[in-house]
């Protein structure tokens, strides 16, 4: 079978992206295929795998993301952003806005010039100030789930975070016990002045250090501003090279709303690949 397919990223969180609406691949797509398909040196490379699908509750389509191991995952940001793209661009008329059915609930995407903004999922399950162990080493770790569940670490400055070994530390929080079963994305951020940070992601499901991460930028600003009082929009640097934007408001009971991530999406490629 000839499979078409797009490569898109969103600051430098790479992905293939495939229009199944007439659902013809989802016999195809198992694990196996997508983490094939992933292989960066025997596949097409990323860090995950989109599919466009017929909403099934009233959205304008249907938000499908599998990680670089083929599991399916609740949300990405980053992903989210190229999908609001890839989608904006599916008819004749190109949408300033489209709204997706994913795990995590209805998002919308809306197009900011070149950029995209998200309209993400309210944040849950927030815990401060945790001791975890790591590589013989207690750490004081936040956790907050902005879609997907993360894992946070503030470390003194932007030189303790480049020299910081994120592949090493990063495993240990994303399997460790208190994040068990499902595990944990891990985070390392840095604040360079009152509401910017910089950060690095360690990926559950790509088991491995990503150039940015969407999800991962939201838990860390957020976390920045509990901890500052920084105010919305929070600035964040990313490996990738690039700086995305944060927003949010805050109800009467101080709970998070209308939290927004703003950055790139952008087309890299378009090709066709024989699957099995």
């Amino acid at each position: 079978m000839l499979m078409s397919f797009y490569k898109m990223n969103g600051a430098g969180n790479d992905f293939i992206v495939v229009d199944n609406r007439d659902d013809s691949l989802s016999a195809t797509l198992d694990r196996e295929t997508i983490s094939a398909l992933c292989d960066r040196h025997r596949g097409i490379g990323a860090d995950g795998l989109l599919a466009v699908e017929t909403a099934q509750h009233g959205a304008d389509f249907r938000f499908r993301y599998y990680n670089a191991d083929g599991g399916e995952a609740e949300m990405c940001g980053n992903g989210a952003r190229c999908f609001g793209r890839f989608v904006a661009h599916l008819t004749e008329d190109v949408k300033e806005s489209v709204s997706f059915e994913t795990i995590s609930g209805t998002l919308t995407a809306e197009m900011v010039g070149e950029d995209v903004r998200i309209a993400m999922s309210q944040p849950k399950d927030l815990k401060m100030n945790l001791e975890i162990t790591a590589d013989g080493l207690t750490e004081k770790v936040y956790f907050i789930n902005t879609g997907v569940p993360h894992a946070v670490v503030f470390v003194s400055d932007e030189e303790a975070l480049m020299s910081l070994p994120v592949e090493k530390l990063g495993a240990q929080l994303r399997h460790h016990a208190a994040f068990a079963p499902a595990g944990t994305n891990a985070n390392f951020a840095a604040v360079l002045e009152h509401g910017h940070i910089a950060i690095r992601t360690y990926e559950r499901g790509v088991e491995g250090e990503t150039l940015a991460c969407g999800t991962g930028m939201v838990a860390c600003a957020l976390l920045h501003h509990l901890m500052t009082s920084a105010p919305s929009p929070i600035l964040v640097d990313v490996v990738g090279g690039d700086t995305l934007e944060i927003g949010f408001e805050k109800n009467d009971v101080g709970d998070f709303i209308d939290v927004t991530l703003t950055g790139p999406a952008d087309f890299v490629f378009e090709g066709e690949i024989q699957i099995e």
